[in-house]
Formats: C-alpha cells, structure tokens, sequence
C-alpha cells in the first residue's frame, strides 16, 4: 500500500489536496490533517473518484458539537467511515487493510478506545495544527508509539503545516510513523515535506498475527 501523507496549509478549498493527488496519481491513500476538508466533504469525494485514491482526513461540521469528524472517502468516492471526535473508534476494511482513525487530542485524552473494533493493521491519526512545545512533540510520538505496541499495528500522524494552539506563539508542525514493534520510523518536527509510506506485507495468509507482522516491511520516501 502506498501512502501518501501530507501536511498542508489550512485553507477554505481543497486545492493542495487536488495537487498531491496529481503529483501521486499511483497513491492508494492520501492522508491529511484534521479539519482539512472544512465543508468541501463532496469536493473530497469527487476528486477521490477522479483519481482513483482513497483519502483519510478530517472535515467539519460548524453546526454541532464537537464539530470535528475523522473520515475515509474510498477509492470509488463513497464515504466509508465518519466518525465525531472524542467518540469510540471505528474501523474500516480497504484494499486488504484494517484502518482505524484518531482525531488530535484523542490521542492523550482518550486514546485508542477500540473495544467495538477488535484487532487493526492501521491507525490514522489526523491532527489539527503544530505542536505548541517540544514537551508535547516528545509526549504525543511516546503515546502513539504506545497504542503501536499494545494494539500491535501501524500508528501515524499529520498535522497542518502552519496554525497553532490557542494563542500559544510556537507551532511544531509534526509527521510520524511507528510500526507494530513501536520502532519510530518517521518523526518530524517543523520539517512539512510530502512523505510516501510504502507498507508492503508480502503474501498474507491465515497464519498467526505475530508472522504477519514479521512480514511487514515498511519504507519511507520524504523527498517531496
């Protein structure tokens, strides 16, 4: 599966968005920050079915609380997991893989809630702006390295590349990626390159969890 993961500037369209999917038109996913979409959900999709890319982000909805959605628009267009913020996690089974979101601060408010879901191969974590200290740069890698190795899967996340906390004066824009032995393959701070992700399992079959995740090779091209 080839991943693409970017960190956009927040704007009112979703122009960078159709930029990456151009410059990647072989990506099976593109993987963007919370609240990116805004309300342009159906601009998403439409481009998603354009290019024949699945997208996982985060869009909002200004008139309900907590406005702020994780969402995965499939390869066809379709929105196939929608889930508010600060609610239990969801799942959604594409091109072979278990993918599960996390929007933000759910990662140290309440983490990877998964007693519906069972089992993942991905977690997706969509934050909204850049870190406001180093300390919490340091503090969200560890709690995502964390949920990596108790639920024994990927974890990565993206944020904005500009905008910042409340009215704090710093913003870390910050990009990971942890495998499934909680080895931190990708973490940066202040560096707001386009990364592939290239995770590739080999041929997969009904064996135990613990093979499947010796099979798991994972490379990362942050050239763009």
């Amino acid at each position: 599966m080839k991943i693409i993961i970017g960190q956009p500037r927040l704007e009112q369209h979703v122009l960078q968005l159709e930029a990456e999917l151009k410059q990647h038109p072989d990506a099976d996913v593109l993987f963007f920050p919370e609240g990116y979409l805004n309300q342009n959900v159906e601009d998403a999709c439409r481009l998603a079915a354009a290019y024949g890319t699945m997208i996982v982000t985060g869009h909002r909805r200004l008139d309900e609380r907590p406005k702020d959605r994780s969402i995965i628009i499939s390869k066809a267009g379709e929105i196939v997991l929608e889930k508010a913020k600060y609610t239990p996690a969801e799942m959604v089974e594409e091109q072979g893989w278990v993918i599960s979101t996390l929007l933000c601060d759910e990662l140290v408010l309440q983490g990877f809630r998964n007693e519906n879901v069972g089992s993942v191969d991905i977690v997706m974590h969509s934050i909204g702006v850049g870190m406001f200290s180093e300390g919490q740069y340091s503090e969200w890698v560890e709690e995502a390295r964390k949920i990596a190795l108790q639920h024994r899967c990927v974890v990565m996340g993206t944020s904005h590349a500009d905008g910042s906390y409340r009215d704090s004066k710093i913003s870390i824009p910050i990009a990971y990626c942890i495998t499934p032995d909680g080895a931190v393959v990708l973490a940066s701070r202040s560096d707001t390159r386009t990364r592939t992700i290239l995770l590739d399992r080999g041929s997969i079959d009904p064996s135990p969890q613990e093979s499947q995740e010796k099979q798991l090779k994972i490379s990362i091209d942050s050239s763009g």
